[in-house]
């Protein structure tokens, strides 16, 4: 379940940006691999690129997720309220558990 709170920017604006930066790259790079396969390309070089975007993007995800636990975890852990404690913990629990199921 998503969460995202009207009006309130999460996470660190370094992170925000080196993010952004990384994702505009790989915009960039599954474009290459679009137009690789319109063109016919071998395919174990389409499958090499296409990994190299799964590392990318696990590589963005790895950023993110230090993020919130840097940032968003942390505040929610120290800000006594104990729903903010549980929904944070749930919400890290769940990103791991879909992350196996991939």
């Amino acid at each position: 379940m998503a969460r995202t709170t009207e009006g309130t920017t999460h996470g660190s604006a370094a992170e925000r940006e080196q993010v952004l930066t990384r994702l505009r790259s790989i915009a960039g790079h599954l474009q290459g691999v679009e137009r690789m396969v319109g063109e016919g390309a071998y395919c174990i070089d389409i499958v090499r690129q296409t990994m190299a975007i799964q590392r990318a993007l696990d590589r963005v995800n790895a950023i993110l997720l230090g993020d919130h636990l840097e940032h968003c975890a942390t505040t929610a852990m120290q800000s006594g309220d104990e729903g903010a404690r549980r929904r944070t913990i749930r919400e890290i629990l769940d990103v791991f558990e879909m992350s196996s199921k991939i």
